[in-house]
């Protein structure tokens, strides 16, 4: 059983996610200690329960500490089941996160999973929704990942009550290396129980910062009446995104600066993807067959910590050279 000290670099809940992920995906029993240890609430919190039980059902896995603000916990994987779930992580817990746990278990698969989770799309400390549809799942298809995620409803903080279908197929994941593309700018700005007005003018101030840079950019509006209120942008292009929410007293306009101003930052340093999708990208090239490089404008204490954890847990290496991340098989 494989021991992992879950207060390592940044000592958040990445190593949950990935400590669980890599070993469904490998069959390897882990052993997880001072879990979350440097955060104001240490240990297990409730969205991390939810990814937890699925992945343990999933893989029919044998699992003790499994409570919540447990701080330590043992998984022992079986075989891994196909299906259909239903999830509700809880109010606005975050969909993208829970996602990133379970999606690298389609290694393992032998038939698809269809999977309805409720609860958060578009919050704080979390990848949008849009993020993950548009820039990460188009990025790991080209590695041959197959999945296919619909947004039903969103959901912002506090009250949630977002959906989203996924669909995982089994995948065979190639080693690839990742350029700059040619950057066509899309977007969408979003509201929910608000004026159509606040949308409007998210996509319009966001447009402005972008055409300052010298960028154009196909943004559209979304206006709905969703269980909860809030509003938000994401913006994209091949490998990266911006995105930014909106908060009570925060004008519209503030928050489509906000996420043009985080496009550009990266869009700025020539690389081939944002420093957020090299982190989630890392899994993926550990598990791919072949050699995987990419470029980023930096290594994130996220991606340090995950690249630590997946080097302990797979048979790779991961090379870092300024900006290149690469991937190669020991």
């Amino acid at each position: 059983m494989l021991e992992i000290d879950g207060s390592y670099g940044e000592g958040g809940g990445q190593i949950i996610r990935t400590g669980i992920a890599l070993s469904a995906v490998t069959g390897r029993s882990v052993y997880i200690n001072n879990i979350r240890s440097k955060r104001p609430k240490p240990g297990l919190a409730a969205q991390h329960l939810e990814a937890l039980r699925c992945i343990a059902l999933l893989t029919d896995a044998d699992v003790s500490g499994l409570k919540l603000g447990s701080t330590e916990l043992t998984f022992s994987p079986k075989e891994v089941k196909s299906g259909e779930y239903n999830i509700d992580i809880g109010t606005a817990g975050s969909i993208t996160l829970f996602l990133q746990c379970l999606m690298p278990v389609a290694i393992r698969i032998k038939d698809p999973i269809s999977i309805n989770i409720r609860g958060g799309t578009d919050v704080a400390w979390s990848p949008p929704m849009d993020h993950l549809r548009y820039v990460m799942l188009p990025t790991i298809a080209k590695m041959g990942y197959d999945a296919h995620i619909d947004l039903i409803r969103r959901g912002y903080y506090p009250r949630g009550g977002g959906l989203v279908k996924a669909v995982i197929r089994p995948s065979v994941l190639s080693g690839v290396v990742l350029h700059r593309e040619k950057i066509e700018i899309m977007g969408i700005s979003h509201c929910s129980r608000l004026p159509e007005h606040v949308a409007t003018r998210q996509a319009a101030s966001a447009k402005e910062v972008l055409a300052e840079g010298e960028y154009d950019a196909q943004i559209s509006t979304e206006c709905s009446q969703y269980e909860s209120t809030g509003s938000g942008i994401t913006l994209w292009c091949p490998g990266m995104s911006g995105s930014s929410l909106g908060e009570k007293g925060k004008p519209a306009e503030e928050v489509g600066r906000g996420a043009a101003k985080a496009l550009l930052n990266e869009l700025r340093s020539g690389a081939s993807t944002d420093v957020h999708l090299a982190d989630q990208l890392i899994p993926y090239m550990a598990l791919a067959d072949g050699k995987c490089s990419l470029t980023t404008r930096a290594l994130t204490s996220h991606a340090r910590t995950n690249i630590w954890l997946v080097e302990r847990i797979l048979d790779v290496k991961f090379k870092t050279e300024e900006r290149d991340l690469v991937c190669i098989r020991k």
